[in-house]
Protein backbone atom coordinates (compact mmCIF):
# COMPACT_ATOMS: atom_id res chain seq x y z
CA UNK A 1 0.00 0.00 0.00
CA UNK A 2 2.79 2.36 0.80
CA UNK A 3 4.01 2.81 -3.17
CA UNK A 4 0.52 2.03 -4.13
CA UNK A 5 -1.08 5.09 -2.61
CA UNK A 6 2.50 7.64 -2.32
CA UNK A 7 3.11 7.38 -5.51
CA UNK A 8 -0.56 8.04 -7.28
CA UNK A 9 -1.05 11.50 -8.96
CA UNK A 10 -4.11 10.94 -10.50
CA UNK A 11 -6.81 10.02 -7.51
CA UNK A 12 -10.52 9.49 -7.48
CA UNK A 13 -12.23 9.83 -4.42
CA UNK A 14 -15.70 8.61 -4.27
CA UNK A 15 -17.92 8.84 -1.04
CA UNK A 16 -20.92 7.51 0.31
CA UNK A 17 -24.46 8.64 1.42
CA UNK A 18 -24.32 7.86 5.23
CA UNK A 19 -20.58 9.48 4.97
CA UNK A 20 -21.99 12.96 3.56
CA UNK A 21 -25.13 13.14 4.88
CA UNK A 22 -24.54 12.30 8.26
CA UNK A 23 -26.52 9.02 8.16
CA UNK A 24 -29.07 10.75 6.34
CA UNK A 25 -29.60 13.96 8.89
CA UNK A 26 -28.55 16.16 6.15
CA UNK A 27 -25.36 17.23 4.39
CA UNK A 28 -22.44 17.02 7.19
CA UNK A 29 -20.91 20.29 6.58
CA UNK A 30 -17.75 19.46 8.89
CA UNK A 31 -17.19 15.89 7.11
CA UNK A 32 -17.36 17.69 3.73
CA UNK A 33 -15.14 19.93 4.81
CA UNK A 34 -12.62 17.91 6.13
CA UNK A 35 -12.37 15.77 2.81
CA UNK A 36 -12.09 19.44 1.12
CA UNK A 37 -9.06 20.24 3.09
CA UNK A 38 -7.79 16.92 2.52
CA UNK A 39 -8.06 17.48 -1.40
CA UNK A 40 -6.51 20.93 -1.39
CA UNK A 41 -3.62 19.37 0.42
CA UNK A 42 -3.04 16.81 -2.29
CA UNK A 43 -3.76 19.57 -5.10
CA UNK A 44 -1.19 21.40 -3.15
CA UNK A 45 1.50 18.26 -3.29
CA UNK A 46 0.90 18.18 -7.06
CA UNK A 47 -1.85 15.61 -7.17
CA UNK A 48 -4.99 15.55 -9.65
CA UNK A 49 -7.93 14.82 -7.78
CA UNK A 50 -11.59 14.12 -8.45
CA UNK A 51 -14.64 13.75 -6.13
CA UNK A 52 -17.73 11.26 -7.05
CA UNK A 53 -20.13 11.98 -4.13
CA UNK A 54 -22.92 10.20 -3.37
CA UNK A 55 -26.05 12.34 -1.07
CA UNK A 56 -28.43 14.11 -3.50
CA UNK A 57 -31.30 11.56 -2.56
CA UNK A 58 -30.41 11.40 1.23
CA UNK A 59 -30.07 15.67 0.97
CA UNK A 60 -33.38 15.84 -1.12
CA UNK A 61 -35.23 13.84 1.81
CA UNK A 62 -33.96 16.05 4.49
CA UNK A 63 -35.03 19.18 2.21
CA UNK A 64 -38.44 17.34 1.77
CA UNK A 65 -39.01 16.71 5.29
CA UNK A 66 -38.91 13.11 4.62
CA UNK A 67 -38.32 10.70 7.09
CA UNK A 68 -37.87 7.34 5.29
CA UNK A 69 -36.67 6.40 1.41
CA UNK A 70 -39.37 6.47 -0.47
CA UNK A 71 -40.18 3.49 -2.99
CA UNK A 72 -41.33 5.74 -6.58
CA UNK A 73 -38.89 5.77 -8.88
CA UNK A 74 -40.15 9.72 -9.67
CA UNK A 75 -39.98 10.65 -5.70
CA UNK A 76 -36.32 9.32 -5.82
CA UNK A 77 -35.75 11.38 -8.89
CA UNK A 78 -37.81 14.52 -7.26
CA UNK A 79 -35.62 13.74 -4.40
CA UNK A 80 -32.15 13.81 -6.36
CA UNK A 81 -33.09 17.23 -7.71
CA UNK A 82 -34.03 18.75 -4.71
CA UNK A 83 -30.82 17.47 -2.73
CA UNK A 84 -28.16 18.07 -5.95
CA UNK A 85 -28.36 21.99 -5.41
CA UNK A 86 -26.97 21.69 -1.53
CA UNK A 87 -24.76 19.25 -2.17
CA UNK A 88 -23.11 20.74 -4.90
CA UNK A 89 -23.38 24.52 -2.84
CA UNK A 90 -21.78 22.59 0.23
CA UNK A 91 -18.61 21.26 -1.96
CA UNK A 92 -18.28 24.68 -3.66
CA UNK A 93 -18.14 26.77 -0.17
CA UNK A 94 -15.47 24.45 1.66
CA UNK A 95 -13.22 24.10 -1.25
CA UNK A 96 -13.35 27.83 -1.79
CA UNK A 97 -12.24 27.92 2.12
CA UNK A 98 -9.18 26.17 0.52
CA UNK A 99 -8.52 28.07 -2.45
CA UNK A 100 -9.89 25.53 -4.99
CA UNK A 101 -12.42 25.81 -7.72
CA UNK A 102 -14.87 23.19 -7.86
CA UNK A 103 -16.98 22.04 -10.76
CA UNK A 104 -20.04 19.73 -10.59
CA UNK A 105 -20.16 17.43 -13.15
CA UNK A 106 -23.52 14.92 -13.43
CA UNK A 107 -22.50 11.84 -15.46
CA UNK A 108 -24.98 8.43 -16.52
CA UNK A 109 -23.12 5.02 -17.05
CA UNK A 110 -24.36 5.96 -20.37
CA UNK A 111 -22.52 8.83 -21.14
CA UNK A 112 -19.47 6.21 -20.82
CA UNK A 113 -20.49 3.86 -22.84
CA UNK A 114 -21.00 5.63 -25.81
CA UNK A 115 -17.59 6.71 -27.21
CA UNK A 116 -18.43 10.13 -28.72
CA UNK A 117 -19.71 11.55 -25.07
CA UNK A 118 -16.88 9.38 -23.13
CA UNK A 119 -14.22 11.45 -25.16
CA UNK A 120 -16.31 14.80 -24.18
CA UNK A 121 -16.11 13.69 -20.47
CA UNK A 122 -12.59 12.89 -20.24
CA UNK A 123 -11.39 16.56 -22.29
CA UNK A 124 -14.08 18.09 -19.87
CA UNK A 125 -12.24 16.40 -16.69
CA UNK A 126 -9.17 16.61 -18.09
CA UNK A 127 -9.49 20.34 -18.93
CA UNK A 128 -10.70 21.29 -14.88
CA UNK A 129 -7.98 19.16 -13.94
CA UNK A 130 -5.65 21.47 -15.98
CA UNK A 131 -6.81 24.47 -14.27
CA UNK A 132 -6.82 23.10 -10.82
CA UNK A 133 -10.51 22.50 -10.68
CA UNK A 134 -11.69 19.20 -8.46
CA UNK A 135 -14.79 18.30 -10.44
CA UNK A 136 -17.49 16.90 -8.13
CA UNK A 137 -19.64 14.13 -9.81
CA UNK A 138 -22.68 12.46 -9.28
CA UNK A 139 -24.81 10.36 -11.24
CA UNK A 140 -27.69 12.25 -12.98
CA UNK A 141 -30.32 10.61 -11.15
CA UNK A 142 -33.09 13.15 -12.37
CA UNK A 143 -32.81 10.84 -15.71
CA UNK A 144 -31.33 7.60 -15.03
CA UNK A 145 -32.04 5.37 -12.31
CA UNK A 146 -28.65 3.27 -12.06
CA UNK A 147 -27.53 4.91 -8.98
CA UNK A 148 -31.06 4.57 -7.81
CA UNK A 149 -31.34 0.83 -8.08
CA UNK A 150 -27.24 -0.67 -7.80
CA UNK A 151 -26.39 2.51 -5.10
CA UNK A 152 -23.59 4.71 -3.69
CA UNK A 153 -21.64 5.34 -6.98
CA UNK A 154 -19.17 2.67 -6.92
CA UNK A 155 -19.60 1.43 -10.15
CA UNK A 156 -19.35 5.29 -11.23
CA UNK A 157 -16.78 5.76 -9.39
CA UNK A 158 -14.68 3.15 -11.17
CA UNK A 159 -16.00 3.92 -14.57
CA UNK A 160 -14.11 7.72 -13.84
CA UNK A 161 -11.26 5.68 -12.46
CA UNK A 162 -11.28 4.05 -16.17
CA UNK A 163 -12.24 7.38 -17.99
CA UNK A 164 -9.54 9.81 -16.38
CA UNK A 165 -6.63 6.87 -16.94
CA UNK A 166 -6.48 7.07 -12.61
CA UNK A 167 -3.93 6.12 -10.65
CA UNK A 168 -5.94 4.97 -7.51
CA UNK A 169 -9.71 4.81 -6.46
CA UNK A 170 -10.42 5.47 -2.72
CA UNK A 171 -13.47 4.14 -1.48
CA UNK A 172 -14.29 6.10 1.82
CA UNK A 173 -17.22 4.13 2.88
CA UNK A 174 -18.87 3.61 6.70
CA UNK A 175 -16.87 0.62 6.96
CA UNK A 176 -12.99 -0.19 8.29
CA UNK A 177 -12.86 -2.47 4.59
CA UNK A 178 -13.05 -5.73 3.81
CA UNK A 179 -13.82 -8.79 5.88
CA UNK A 180 -13.45 -12.47 5.14
CA UNK A 181 -17.22 -12.36 6.51
CA UNK A 182 -19.80 -10.29 8.31
CA UNK A 183 -17.72 -9.16 11.75
CA UNK A 184 -21.05 -8.51 12.77
CA UNK A 185 -22.41 -11.73 12.66
CA UNK A 186 -19.04 -13.77 12.34
CA UNK A 187 -16.54 -13.04 15.56
CA UNK A 188 -13.63 -14.92 13.62
CA UNK A 189 -14.12 -12.66 10.65
CA UNK A 190 -10.71 -11.90 9.20
CA UNK A 191 -9.96 -8.38 8.05
CA UNK A 192 -8.20 -8.50 4.63
CA UNK A 193 -5.41 -5.99 4.27
CA UNK A 194 -4.13 -6.49 1.20
CA UNK A 195 -5.69 -8.72 -1.74
CA UNK A 196 -5.29 -8.74 -5.54
CA UNK A 197 -8.58 -6.49 -7.54
CA UNK A 198 -10.64 -9.62 -9.02
CA UNK A 199 -9.83 -12.29 -7.08
CA UNK A 200 -13.63 -14.48 -7.14
CA UNK A 201 -13.04 -15.03 -3.75
CA UNK A 202 -13.46 -11.52 -2.55
CA UNK A 203 -16.98 -11.23 -4.09
CA UNK A 204 -17.81 -14.10 -2.07
CA UNK A 205 -16.44 -12.58 1.06
CA UNK A 206 -18.60 -9.55 0.45
CA UNK A 207 -22.01 -9.31 2.07
CA UNK A 208 -25.04 -7.95 0.91
CA UNK A 209 -26.50 -3.89 0.71
CA UNK A 210 -24.92 -1.55 3.74
CA UNK A 211 -26.79 1.19 5.86
CA UNK A 212 -30.31 2.07 5.13
CA UNK A 213 -29.35 5.72 3.86
CA UNK A 214 -27.43 4.30 0.81
CA UNK A 215 -28.53 0.77 -1.39
CA UNK A 216 -25.16 -0.24 -2.11
CA UNK A 217 -22.78 -2.51 0.04
CA UNK A 218 -19.65 -4.10 0.03
CA UNK A 219 -20.23 -6.28 -2.75
CA UNK A 220 -20.16 -3.40 -4.69
CA UNK A 221 -16.95 -1.92 -3.83
CA UNK A 222 -15.72 -4.88 -4.79
CA UNK A 223 -16.92 -5.06 -7.77
CA UNK A 224 -16.11 -1.45 -8.84
CA UNK A 225 -12.30 -2.12 -7.37
CA UNK A 226 -12.68 -5.18 -10.25
CA UNK A 227 -13.73 -2.49 -12.69
CA UNK A 228 -11.15 0.12 -11.90
CA UNK A 229 -8.25 -2.24 -12.14
CA UNK A 230 -9.33 -2.91 -15.73
CA UNK A 231 -7.72 0.20 -16.47
CA UNK A 232 -4.65 -0.34 -14.10
CA UNK A 233 -6.23 1.45 -11.26
CA UNK A 234 -5.81 0.33 -7.61
CA UNK A 235 -8.12 0.80 -5.06
CA UNK A 236 -8.33 1.13 -1.37
CA UNK A 237 -11.85 0.60 0.75
CA UNK A 238 -10.93 2.83 4.15
CA UNK A 239 -13.62 4.11 6.61
CA UNK A 240 -14.56 7.77 5.56
CA UNK A 241 -14.22 9.23 9.68
CA UNK A 242 -10.91 8.04 9.90
CA UNK A 243 -8.77 10.92 10.63
CA UNK A 244 -7.10 12.66 8.04
CA UNK A 245 -7.64 9.35 5.62
CA UNK A 246 -6.17 11.01 2.26
CA UNK A 247 -3.04 12.23 3.51
CA UNK A 248 -2.22 9.56 5.11
CA UNK A 249 -2.90 7.11 2.78
CA UNK A 250 -1.20 9.27 0.42
CA UNK A 251 1.91 9.75 2.50
CA UNK A 252 2.19 5.44 2.01
CA UNK A 253 -0.01 5.07 5.61
CA UNK A 254 -1.81 1.33 5.66
CA UNK A 255 -5.22 2.17 6.10
CA UNK A 256 -8.33 -0.22 5.40
CA UNK A 257 -8.08 -2.44 2.11
CA UNK A 258 -5.94 -2.38 -0.78
CA UNK A 259 -6.82 -4.12 -3.96
CA UNK A 260 -3.93 -3.87 -5.89
CA UNK A 261 -4.42 -3.67 -9.89
CA UNK A 262 -3.38 -7.02 -11.47
CA UNK A 263 -2.41 -4.92 -14.99
CA UNK A 264 -0.06 -1.76 -14.96
CA UNK A 265 -2.17 0.88 -15.84
CA UNK A 266 -0.54 1.45 -19.46
CA UNK A 267 -0.40 -2.58 -20.28
CA UNK A 268 -4.42 -2.55 -19.11
CA UNK A 269 -5.10 0.91 -21.45
CA UNK A 270 -3.13 -0.77 -24.73
CA UNK A 271 -4.80 -3.93 -24.30
CA UNK A 272 -8.37 -2.19 -24.33
CA UNK A 273 -7.44 -0.94 -27.24
CA UNK A 274 -6.16 -3.55 -28.83
CA UNK A 275 -8.33 -6.52 -27.81
CA UNK A 276 -11.60 -5.10 -26.60
CA UNK A 277 -12.89 -2.28 -29.05
CA UNK A 278 -13.45 -3.07 -32.72
CA UNK A 279 -11.22 -0.95 -35.32
CA UNK A 280 -14.07 1.24 -37.69
CA UNK A 281 -11.65 2.39 -40.42
CA UNK A 282 -8.19 3.70 -40.48
CA UNK A 283 -5.97 6.74 -41.29
CA UNK A 284 -2.67 6.61 -42.87
CA UNK A 285 -0.24 9.00 -41.91
CA UNK A 286 3.45 10.40 -43.27
CA UNK A 287 7.08 9.74 -42.33
CA UNK A 288 7.17 12.81 -40.13
CA UNK A 289 4.08 12.26 -38.07
CA UNK A 290 5.17 8.34 -37.35
CA UNK A 291 8.36 9.67 -36.37
CA UNK A 292 6.53 11.99 -33.86
CA UNK A 293 4.72 9.29 -32.47
CA UNK A 294 7.31 6.64 -32.08
CA UNK A 295 10.40 8.83 -30.97
CA UNK A 296 8.64 11.76 -29.25
CA UNK A 297 5.45 10.75 -28.07
CA UNK A 298 3.23 13.04 -30.02
CA UNK A 299 -0.40 13.06 -30.43
CA UNK A 300 -1.47 12.64 -34.11
CA UNK A 301 -2.25 16.07 -36.03
CA UNK A 302 -4.38 16.29 -38.91
CA UNK A 303 -1.35 17.95 -41.16
CA UNK A 304 0.23 14.38 -40.59
CA UNK A 305 -2.77 12.45 -41.93
CA UNK A 306 -2.33 11.51 -46.02
CA UNK A 307 -5.61 9.54 -46.47
CA UNK A 308 -8.66 8.31 -44.62
CA UNK A 309 -9.91 4.81 -44.78
CA UNK A 310 -13.41 3.50 -44.04
CA UNK A 311 -16.56 5.46 -42.22
CA UNK A 312 -16.43 5.54 -38.39
CA UNK A 313 -17.63 8.29 -36.06
CA UNK A 314 -15.76 10.65 -32.84
CA UNK A 315 -14.99 7.90 -30.66
CA UNK A 316 -14.49 5.02 -32.80
CA UNK A 317 -11.00 3.53 -32.36
CA UNK A 318 -9.06 3.09 -35.72
CA UNK A 319 -6.09 2.08 -36.70
CA UNK A 320 -3.03 4.18 -37.76
CA UNK A 321 -1.02 3.29 -40.33
CA UNK A 322 1.91 4.25 -42.23
CA UNK A 323 1.90 4.75 -46.22
CA UNK A 324 3.15 0.70 -46.82
CA UNK A 325 0.42 -0.30 -44.46
CA UNK A 326 1.82 -0.96 -41.75
CA UNK A 327 -0.39 -0.12 -38.21
CA UNK A 328 2.05 2.11 -36.04
CA UNK A 329 -1.02 2.82 -33.34
CA UNK A 330 -4.76 2.98 -32.99
CA UNK A 331 -6.40 4.98 -30.95
CA UNK A 332 -9.62 6.96 -30.61
CA UNK A 333 -10.65 9.23 -33.19
CA UNK A 334 -11.85 12.84 -32.18
CA UNK A 335 -13.13 13.38 -35.66
CA UNK A 336 -15.48 11.13 -38.15
CA UNK A 337 -14.02 10.26 -40.64
CA UNK A 338 -16.40 12.37 -43.11
CA UNK A 339 -14.60 15.56 -40.96
CA UNK A 340 -11.01 14.13 -41.25
CA UNK A 341 -11.15 13.61 -44.83
CA UNK A 342 -11.36 17.63 -44.38
CA UNK A 343 -9.03 18.45 -42.41
CA UNK A 344 -6.74 16.18 -43.45
CA UNK A 345 -2.97 17.57 -44.39
CA UNK A 346 -4.29 20.87 -43.16
CA UNK A 347 -2.49 22.95 -39.95
CA UNK A 348 -5.00 22.48 -36.95
CA UNK A 349 -5.45 26.37 -36.93
CA UNK A 350 -7.86 25.59 -39.82
CA UNK A 351 -9.74 22.82 -38.60
CA UNK A 352 -12.51 25.70 -37.65
CA UNK A 353 -12.53 27.52 -41.22
CA UNK A 354 -13.10 24.00 -42.51
CA UNK A 355 -15.77 22.42 -40.16
CA UNK A 356 -16.73 25.34 -38.72
CA UNK A 357 -16.05 24.50 -35.00
CA UNK A 358 -13.54 23.02 -33.33
CA UNK A 359 -13.70 19.74 -31.21
CA UNK A 360 -10.00 19.46 -30.39
CA UNK A 361 -6.76 20.56 -32.45
CA UNK A 362 -5.75 16.93 -32.61
CA UNK A 363 -6.89 13.88 -35.19
CA UNK A 364 -5.34 11.30 -31.80
CA UNK A 365 -4.81 13.01 -28.43
CA UNK A 366 -1.16 11.20 -27.14
CA UNK A 367 -3.65 9.51 -23.60
CA UNK A 368 -5.94 7.87 -26.45
CA UNK A 369 -3.53 6.39 -28.78
CA UNK A 370 -1.39 3.36 -27.90
CA UNK A 371 1.62 2.46 -30.23
CA UNK A 372 2.03 -1.17 -31.79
Amino acid sequence: MNDVLRTARRIVVKVGSSLVTNEGRGVDAEAIGNWCRQLAALAGDGREVIMVSSGAIAEGMKRLGWSSRPQELHELQAAAAVGQMGLAQMYETKLREHGMGSAQVLLTHADLADRERYLNARSTLLTLLTHKVVPVINENDTVVTDEIKFGDNDTLGALVANLVEADALVILTDQKGLYSADPRKDPAARFIDVCTAGDPQLEQMAGGAGSRVGTGGMITKVLAAKRAAGSGASTVIAWGREPDVLLRLAAGEAIGTLFVAATAKQAARKQWMADHLQLRGAVIIDEGAVAKLRDEGKSLLPIGVLEVVGDFHRGDVIAVRDALGNEVARGLANYASGEARLIARRPSSEIERLLGFVTEPEMIHRTNLVLC
